[in-house]
């Protein structure tokens, strides 16, 4: 197995995101978004939120940095506090980026029926809150709600995957090719992928091929 690592400029990866995430909420009919902790680089352009009706609310600590994102509808969000509502839910999709584990449980309270909260922040300590529980499992059994998370990696940690992928399969040829047993060309193709993640059919490791 030939395994090459690339500049970050050239990494396909960047560029299909948008187009993406644009048709996700597309096919799913999503009108209400919101990204708290969107800062200088909200994840949809708002052209395409006028393009199609959507309502994106972008929310931030920083009314400066929400400024220079470009987004027409801004909220500043004290994202530090231990408890503070969303402001203007209930919303078809959220994305949670600030890093204070309070705001997640906030954000579970400002999700529509039929939402998906996508957690994308890293939390450390050991911190205490008290949330109304029994309510917020009810409205995501009752409302149909999905939360899932996702985990982001700068350059630094994607070459040190390479470098480990290229030392086992020194060490051991042909091993890896047979753990990374279903490549799946692009995120244009991502319902093929979910079909593969859904249906194994004997896949050892599902994956999605970006460059």
């Amino acid at each position: 197995m030939k395994i090459t690592f690339d500049s970050f400029e050239r990494f396909e990866g960047q560029s299909l995101f948008p187009p993406f995430i644009e048709a996700f909420i597309l096919d799913h009919g999503l009108k209400r978004v919101a990204e708290i902790g969107a800062g200088a680089n909200p994840a949809i352009p708002q052209s395409f939120c006028d393009a199609h009706g959507i309502d994106y609310f972008a929310l931030d600590a920083d009314a400066g940095e929400l400024q220079k994102g470009g987004s027409a509808k801004t909220v500043v969000f004290d994202m530090c506090k231990s408890r503070s509502a969303v402001p203007h839910g209930p919303f078809d999709l959220i994305f949670e980026g600030t890093g204070n584990s309070a705001v997640v449980f906030d954000s579970m309270q400002a999700l529509g029926k039929n939402g998906v909260l996508v957690l994308a922040s890293v939390t450390g300590g050991d911190k205490m809150i008290q949330v109304p529980a029994d309510r917020i499992n009810l409205e995501f059994v009752l409302g149909n709600k999905v939360m899932v998370g996702t985990v982001n990696a700068n350059r630094e940690y994607f070459e040190m995957g390479v470098g480990d992928m290229a030392q086992a399969e020194a060490e051991y040829p042909g091993w890896l090719s047979k753990l990374l047993t279903d490549p799946v060309k692009g995120l244009e193709n991502y319902t093929e992928l979910f079909e593969k993640l859904t249906s194994p059919n004997g896949a050892i490791k599902v994956f999605c091929e970006v460059a």
